[in-house]
């Protein structure tokens, strides 16, 4: 799909499409080992190599957003997001997040924050992810600097 393609579907479609893509590249990153699921993980790889980061995603559910703590880690996180130029995106479910990202052996409890990185190789590529790049693109010049997808349910 071309950015002019993008450009002229329907609020609506774009956001279906836009959620349809993240799972997919969830999805990808997971079997290719290039997802990083948790908060301090995600602090720790920023840290250490914050041009491995290629996207953000930020879960935020009613049981905790009264947290302080994950709301400093938040802005901090979104701060470091924009000052490296990585994409950053919000999903509201964080329960439909952590079924995509988790194993099934182990429940996660942490998925308020995934990443998305390049292998060392650069050797994977994705489609979906060049969507996503360019929805957090147009959202930008939209001023709406950290947008909100919805994930398609199961």
């Amino acid at each position: 799909m071309t950015l002019e393609e993008v450009l002229i579907q329907k609020p609506a479609e774009r956001l279906q499409c836009t959620g349809k893509a993240l799972e997919e590249v969830l999805l990808s990153a997971k079997d290719n080992d290039n997802l990083t699921v948790g908060v301090y993980e995600s602090a720790k790889i920023m840290n250490l190599d914050p041009d491995s980061v290629s996207f953000c995603v930020l879960a935020m559910d009613e049981e905790f957003e009264c947290d302080i703590a994950l709301q400093i880690h938040f802005t901090l996180i979104q701060s470091f997001c924009f000052d490296n130029d990585i994409s950053i995106v919000r999903v509201s479910d964080m329960q439909r997040l952590a079924e995509i990202v988790g194993d099934k052996a182990e429940q996660l409890e942490d998925a308020h924050c995934v990443l998305i990185t390049n292998p060392a190789d650069g050797s994977w590529e994705d489609p979906a992810l060049e969507k996503l790049h360019l929805f957090c693109e147009e959202s930008r010049s939209l001023n709406d600097w950290v947008p909100e997808i919805t994930l398609p349910e199961r």
